[in-house]
Formats: structure tokens, C-alpha cells, sequence
């Protein structure tokens, strides 16, 4: 009796998804490197300087006490020092009341962790536009008069409702960004937007996962800020993956990539 063909389906090749998702993943975080690594290698960062040496000198972006009397507030941003100035800045608030004769500068500082002391420091020893460790501020942010003066008169409760006084790490946070951000979403009146590059400024606690963007013009979603989305009018649309940043910005068109920031433009 002759033998029937085969209708046996031939076999398709074992198709891995495990190594196809490692793959992707891989792809992935090369493409989230490759700005921080651009920078670096184009001197984007102060790599190879002394930080006992850096300078820390007033760049004239602060209106002088002495000529202008009224409330200003302003908020600056500046690469973190060494090679990490590829990946992040570091950003802080300068206020100055009504006739004050000085501004007083609030942030979060690394090295003051420890012992117990609280790395939030609110001081006006040092001038509010003052370069960080050679590295040139970037105004974010500046309110005058009576705008200024109703964020100042917040900041005292914003920065004691700060959840982290005693707590730092570079990455994914808390850390100098995570307490900017932190007054921008307790003073809504701010209106602060904070830069793609300022790694930390996502972190947040797991029960203020879905929250106001740090501007109170949008939502975002956000898991310690290693992954999360957010969406607002003055930052546009991020993707965080971890805790470097991508998006576009609608408002003033601009593309954000990760350790470059905005382009056209940086802000």
C-alpha cells in the first residue's frame, strides 16, 4: 500500500523571547548612554579639575540687593562636578525678601550626610548665582515683588515637609534635585519646571507614585524615579528609564535627551 504524504506542519525555529528582550533592553540603555558619554567626551563635564581649587564665584545673573529692593526668587541649575556633570545637574533656589540685603540659598548638599546633621542647608553665605565647582549656573526660574514674596513666605514649610533631611544618593535619589523638585510640587505658585537633566527629581516615595509634576501644570507617574511618564503644560511630555530622561518639549519646542538636555537650547 503506497505510502500517505506527510501533512505535518514543518517545524519553525524556537523562537527566544528572552534573548530578544535582553537584546532590546540592551539597545536601549545604549541609547540612554549615548548622551551622557557624547558630553563627556565633548567637555561637557569637569573632569580632571580639583574640587578644593574649583571656584565657586557670583556670575552677575542675581539682581544686586542693593539696587533692587524688591522680593526676588530664583531658581538655578548647574552640572554636578566631575564626571557626573555628564549625566546631572545640580540646582538650588536663591531668595531674597522686600529691602533684604542679602539672598539666602537653599539646597540639599551630599557630603553633609552623616552623623545625624541634615544635608538640607538654608544659608547666605554664599552668593545665590554662584558657580558650582567652576561650572556656570542657568536660571529656571525668576519671580519679583509680590510673586516672589508669596513663594518666600511658603518656603519655610515647604523645606520642613522636606521627607528626606537626613538622606542622600546621586542616583535614582534623594538627593539636591529631589529637594528642588520637592519645593516646586509643595509651592505651587513656583511653577518650577525642572531640567531633564536633573536626575532625582523624580524620586518619590511610593504612596506619592502618581502626583502633580513638580510645575503643578501636569501629572506624572513615577516609581523612586527609576521608570515613570510624565506629561505637563511647561515640561512637555519625559520618559524616565532609569533616571535618565527623554521627551519633548511642546510649550518651546525642543527635543531632551538624556545627559544633553534640551536641544535647541538647554534650560
Amino acid at each position: 500500500m503506497p505510502q500517505q504524504p506527510s501533512t505535518a506542519v514543518p517545524a519553525r525555529p524556537v523562537r527566544r523571547p528572552l534573548a530578544r528582550a535582553a537584546g532590546w533592553s540592551l539597545a536601549t540603555v545604549a541609547l540612554l548612554l549615548a548622551g551622557p558619554l557624547l558630553t563627556l567626551a565633548f567637555g561637557g563635564a569637569a573632569t580632571g579639575s580639583d574640587w578644593r581649587t574649583a571656584s565657586h564665584r557670583a556670575t552677575g545673573l542675581a539682581p544686586d540687593p542693593g539696587l533692587h529692593r524688591e522680593a526676588v526668587v530664583q531658581v538655578f541649575a548647574s552640572r554636578t562636578f566631575g564626571w557626573r556633570g555628564a549625566f546631572a545637574d545640580h540646582t538650588w533656589l536663591a531668595a531674597k525678601p522686600a529691602d533684604a540685603d542679602r539672598y539666602t540659598r537653599y539646597e540639599v548638599i551630599g557630603w553633609y550626610a552623616g552623623g545625624g546633621r541634615s544635608v538640607v542647608s538654608v544659608s547666605d553665605r554664599r552668593a545665590p548665582d554662584a558657580e558650582w565647582y567652576g561650572r556656570p549656573p542657568r536660571l529656571l526660574r525668576e519671580l519679583r515683588g509680590p510673586a516672589a514674596e508669596a513663594v518666600i513666605a511658603a518656603l519655610p514649610r515647604a523645606v520642613a515637609s522636606y521627607p528626606h533631611p537626613a538622606t542622600y544618593r546621586a542616583w535614582p535619589g534623594p538627593n539636591s534635585n529631589t529637594f528642588v523638585a520637592h519645593l516646586g510640587r509643595a509651592i505651587p505658585e513656583l511653577r518650577l519646571a525642572m531640567p531633564s537633566t536633573a536626575i532625582g527629581k523624580d524620586y518619590v516615595s511610593l504612596r506619592e507614585s502618581v502626583g502633580p509634576s513638580p510645575s503643578h501644570t501636569g501629572v506624572q507617574l513615577s516609581l523612586y524615579g527609576l521608570v515613570g511618564v510624565l506629561a505637563g503644560w511647561e515640561e512637555g511630555l519625559e520618559v524616565n528609564v532609569l533616571g535618565l530622561v527623554a521627551g519633548v518639549d511642546f510649550r518651546n519646542p525642543a527635543l531632551k535627551l538624556p545627559g544633553v538636555g534640551r536641544v535647541p537650547g538647554d534650560g
